[in-house]
């Protein structure tokens, strides 16, 4: 694929969180590239901009990719009630969708 061909969709200082946004496109089956991961050092000879570590995907991935971008930095959805397993009993908080003690998925 050509370079024209691939959009920069997220940028930031924390390398660590560039990884996380990487992994769950990847995870998502969104095909992702890591760039700039060692520029840091070339802060102040460089601009700021340039050296951020940065996540890019193909053009036509664009907006699933921002999608999945958004839900990941808004985290989990807390509100959600807790349940009680039908398998063995346990209760649950809502947010996790299988039971940690049986396996039991969630209704």
């Amino acid at each position: 694929m050509a370079e024209l061909d691939f959009v920069r969709v997220f940028a930031h200082s924390n390398a660590l969180l560039v990884s996380h946004i990487h992994n769950v496109l990847t995870a998502a089956g969104v095909p992702a590239e890591l760039r700039n991961l060692t520029l840091g050092g070339g802060a102040g000879e460089l601009p700021l901009s340039e050296c951020e570590p940065e996540v890019w995907v193909a053009a036509h991935n664009v907006s699933r990719a921002q999608a999945l971008i958004q839900k990941s930095l808004k985290g989990a959805d807390a509100s959600l009630p807790d349940w009680r397993c039908s398998g063995c009993g346990e209760v649950l908080e809502g947010v996790f969708d299988t039971c940690w003690k049986c396996g039991m998925r969630k209704p």
